[in-house]
This record gives structure tokens, C-alpha cells and sequence, in this order.
């Protein structure tokens, strides 16, 4: 672990705008965010807010907003969010302490699906020569080796059913090796493995649940089972 909880003070906000109007930063206003896991997935429909809490938590721990290694420090013209600049954490002791307090310690890596193949290219994975998934993998496979903090925004967009394995795979051994992965994400595959933290996110806040609970894993288990079931309200008889 190198961060064990995430929390943001402000003296006062207006709740009635973005970001404070989210319930999940309200919550994360009002309690913080405590990581119990080496693994954490937020999970939540579209404008539920998690891809701003990743994002803040990114910028909390000197990651660009725009995607990349921790050796590049603001390579984008882009500022902080609001909430990113406001983040604060409480490391775990030993090596989370020693990244908290040192730069040259801190290792981790911001991918976000919008922004990834920009950011991969600046990497020097020069993902034009290969499909978008395999300059996904292509990161995967030569940037997750250290111990660190790896945010991840929806990783799954460019990948296949056996690409979301590999990456199953590489999280699971940075977890083994001290790392700690925290993803925003739709996918039931990436959030079955073992031993992770599941937070699903919406106009309740933030909750934590079984894999098996997930609204995302019950809608897929239907939809497999029956498409019709789902199609016969969308597509035109």
C-alpha cells in the first residue's frame, strides 16, 4: 500500500457546484476515502463522478492530469482541477511515507482512456505503429514494474476480453509487489479479482460492495442470459 486514505478540507464550498455538487466528493468532503486494499475499483454509471475522483487522486500524488509516468511532471499546459488541487493523503508507512515526503522516491501512473495514446507516444511506446489496445498493453507491460501509485480511467475502453485478463494479470503482481492500483471502470472481468476493494458510485455517494452486488455484473449476467429482455425496449420491431 502507499496511500491508505485520500480527503480534502475546506473551510466552506457551495454544494451547488461542480465539482462539491457530486454526492460522491461531497462524501469524500464530509468522511475522506480510505483505502483498505492494494487494489481499488470505483465503479458507477456515466457522470457518476468517478473518473473525477481518480483524476483529483492522480493530481493529489503529482501525476499530469493528462496521462503518464510520474517522470513527467505537468508535461500539459493543463492546470489542477479543483478538487486535485485540494487533495490530500495519509500514507501507509514505510515506502508510502518515503513517496509522500520525497519526489525522487515517488513512483506511479496516470492512464486515461481519452488521453492515453498522447501520453503513451510522449512514453516513447510509439502507439501509432500498433493498434490502440496494443499500445495499451505496450504500457501495461513496460511501466507497471515498480512499486507505486497507478491510477487507471477506464482502461478497459481499448481492450478485448483476453487484453482485460493480461491486465488482470499485471495488476495482480503489482499489487504482490508492493504497488497499489486504483481504477475507475465498467468492467465486471477487471473487478472479479480477488482480494480488491470494490466502491460503486452514484447519488447514493460512495459504497462499498460484493463483485457479485455490483449493478454492472447483475445487468451483464441478464443481458447474457436473455438479450431480448433489453434489445425489445431499444431497437425497432
Amino acid at each position: 500500500m502507499i496511500i491508505e486514505r485520500a480527503y480534502v478540507h475546506l473551510s466552506s464550498y457551495d454544494e451547488g457546484t461542480w465539482p462539491w455538487s457530486v454526492p460522491c466528493v461531497r462524501q469524500l468532503l464530509d468522511e475522506g476515502l480510505r483505502f483498505t486494499a492494494p487494489v481499488t475499483f470505483l465503479v458507477g454509471e456515466n457522470g457518476s463522478g468517478k473518473s473525477t475522483l481518480v483524476e483529483a487522486l492522480a493530481e493529489g500524488f503529482g501525476l499530469d492530469s493528462y496521462g503518464g509516468s510520474h517522470d513527467w511532471r505537468y508535461a500539459s499546459p493543463r492546470a489542477k482541477s479543483t478538487l486535485g488541487g485540494h487533495m490530500k493523503f495519509d500514507a501507509a508507512s514505510g515506502r508510502g511515507r518515503r513517496m509522500a515526503t520525497s519526489w525522487s522516491a515517488r513512483k506511479g501512473f496516470f492512464l486515461r482512456a481519452e488521453t492515453a495514446l498522447d501520453a503513451l507516444d510522449r512514453e516513447g511506446f510509439s502507439p501509432d505503429h500498433v493498434s490502440h489496445g496494443e499500445g495499451f498493453l505496450a504500457a501495461f507491460r513496460g511501466k507497471f514494474l515498480h512499486a507505486g501509485l497507478y491510477v487507471l480511467d477506464e482502461p478497459e475502453a481499448a481492450l478485448s476480453f483476453s487484453s482485460c485478463l493480461e491486465l488482470i494479470g499485471h495488476i495482480d503482481r503489482l499489487a504482490k509487489e508492493g504497488g497499489q492500483v486504483i481504477c475507475a471502470t465498467h468492467s465486471p472481468l477487471l473487478t472479479a479479482l480477488p482480494g480488491a476493494d470494490i466502491i460503486e458510485v452514484g447519488e447514493h455517494g460512495m459504497q462499498r460492495v460484493d463483485w457479485r452486488e455490483l449493478g454492472v455484473v447483475d445487468h451483464w449476467r441478464r443481458f447474457l442470459a436473455d438479450p431480448h429482455i433489453y434489445l425489445r425496449h431499444i431497437v425497432e420491431s
